[in-house]
């Protein structure tokens, strides 16, 4: 019994170590820097630095010195509704189809709706800015300007380049017309 207690602690240690490297690598690619903010009414949102990428969720004004959304609406068994308490003392002991039980012909059937349950619930309480989505949209808006700003560049460096080019002949042809012997006028 011990060995498995030990192997099943060092798979959950494993895991847990290997989740947040993977999950720092999809939050910021190539070592930049992600800023997210909230932003209140008029305020300007700051701008990104080199290397950085800020995004700013605006909300209301009104919104400012409140507790967020989410935090504010605290489901409690007082607020909830006597239907709601029946349904759910009517589903502790349910066997059989659509139970999500492993009890009965046709039990398993009622776990997807569980699982579309949970999600919803989830996504509810969940926050509702999303700053993910927010920040796929920048990325997509400065990848589309890479070729742009690319060929500006390009531009800019050939005319560098032939500036430079014709620097050295025009100094090349000074040095010649220096180093060549002045040729004396006919005589007449």
């Amino acid at each position: 019994m011990r060995p498995i207690a030990v192997l099943s602690l060092a798979a959950f240690l494993a895991a847990g170590v290997a989740i947040p490297a993977g999950a720092q690598e999809v939050a910021a690619p190539a070592g930049e820097k992600v800023n997210t903010l909230i932003i209140y009414g008029d305020d300007p949102c700051p701008e990104s630095k080199e290397g950085e990428i800020t995004v700013c969720a605006r909300k209301s004004e009104e919104e400012r010195f409140r507790i967020p959304s989410p935090l504010r609406e605290t489901p409690s068994s007082k607020s909830e509704s006597w239907s709601q308490r029946v349904l759910a003392y009517e589903t502790v002991g349910a066997t059989g189809t659509n139970s999500c039980s492993p009890v009965g012909p046709g039990g398993v059937n009622g776990c997807t709706q569980k699982l579309i349950d949970a999600a919803y619930a989830e996504k509810k309480a969940g926050t509702d800015v999303q700053f993910a989505r927010m920040l796929a949209e920048e990325r997509a808006r400065r990848a589309a300007t890479i070729d742009a700003n690319a060929a500006a560049t390009q531009a800019r460096v050939e005319a560098a380049e032939q500036a430079y080019e014709a620097r050295q002949r025009a100094a090349s042809e000074a040095a010649e017309n220096a180093a060549a012997p002045a040729q004396p006028a006919p005589k007449p």
